[in-house]
């Protein structure tokens, strides 16, 4: 659990950056140049947050704007901000690293790829979902998605959303597919996402059924025929499963074909 300490006035000098807790963009010079100018008028109104990880020994955690105007202001005046304001806080490394991205979320407008790394990272730390959820004030769909498409995504993919190119709901279209397709077409997948999308088509062909029509279509039968049965077999299952995860080509016609005759109720 992360702890305040104590709120202290150190040796600038004495805070560095840990290797796990960075900051998660580059650092924007307009916040810099903007916070330059407001400590030089106003001195520093917020304190840095740093991590003791032994006595006396810190790691910046919030804060990257802030201290790179004041070194900004010491290349010019050595003197100056010898000494900083900081809240001191303690914890796991899991937990600052958290923290860090926490922090840094709220004032960059994070992008979603921002959180992937410290999310896998909690996730191997054996962070439960709910736990990261929380902490980051995320809904568990949201970060059970990053969980489910991030370790296996195409780092062209990846690129693409770090660079804006691409949205996250794209992403994770191309995902699905990539989950859908057959073993070792997995490239060749993405090749054709990604081929579209240059096109300016769409990352994913039409939906021919969702888990909302789905569930929307079986409770009307339900409502009209309470004693329904299904006889399915394994292969039915997986078709009905590859069509709700967006099965393409060749393969979803034939998905298709078996759940309309399997799951009448459940295709037009």
């Amino acid at each position: 659990m992360v702890t305040t300490k104590r709120y202290d006035y150190v040796p600038i000098d004495q805070v560095r950056v840990h290797p796990l807790v960075g900051n998660h963009r580059a650092l924007d010079d307009r916040k810099v140049a903007h916070y330059h100018d407001d400590i030089l008028k106003n001195g520093l109104l917020e304190p840095l947050v740093v991590w003791e990880r032994a006595s006396r020994e810190y790691f910046l955690v919030g804060g990257f704007h802030r201290l790179a105007a004041i070194q900004r202001i010491r290349a010019a005046r050595p003197d100056w901000f010898d000494r900083v304001d900081v809240r001191v806080v303690a914890g796991d490394v899991e937990e600052i690293r958290a923290l860090n991205l926490k922090l840094n979320a709220d004032r960059l407008d994070a992008k979603v790829c921002d959180y992937f790394d410290t999310i896998l990272f909690l996730n191997n730390a054996n962070w439960s979902v709910e736990r990261i959820a929380t902490f980051l004030d995320k809904g568990m769909g949201w970060v059970e998605d990053i969980l489910r498409y991030v370790p296996g995504m195409d780092p062209r993919v990846r690129a693409l959303l770090h660079a804006g190119a691409m949205s996250w709901g794209k992403a994770k279209q191309i995902c699905r597919r990539v989950l859908a397709a057959p073993a070792g077409e997995e490239r060749a997948t993405v090749d054709a996402a990604l081929a579209e999308l240059e096109r300016g088509g769409d990352a994913e062909p039409r939906y021919v059924l969702t888990p909302k029509k789905a569930e929307r279509k079986l409770s009307k039968q339900l409502a009209a025929d309470p004693q329904a049965t299904y006889t399915v077999t394994a292969a039915d299952l997986h078709a009905l499963l590859s069509l709700l995860a967006g099965a393409a080509g060749p393969a979803r016609e034939q998905h298709l074909a078996r759940v309309r005759a399997t799951f009448p109720a459940l295709v037009d």
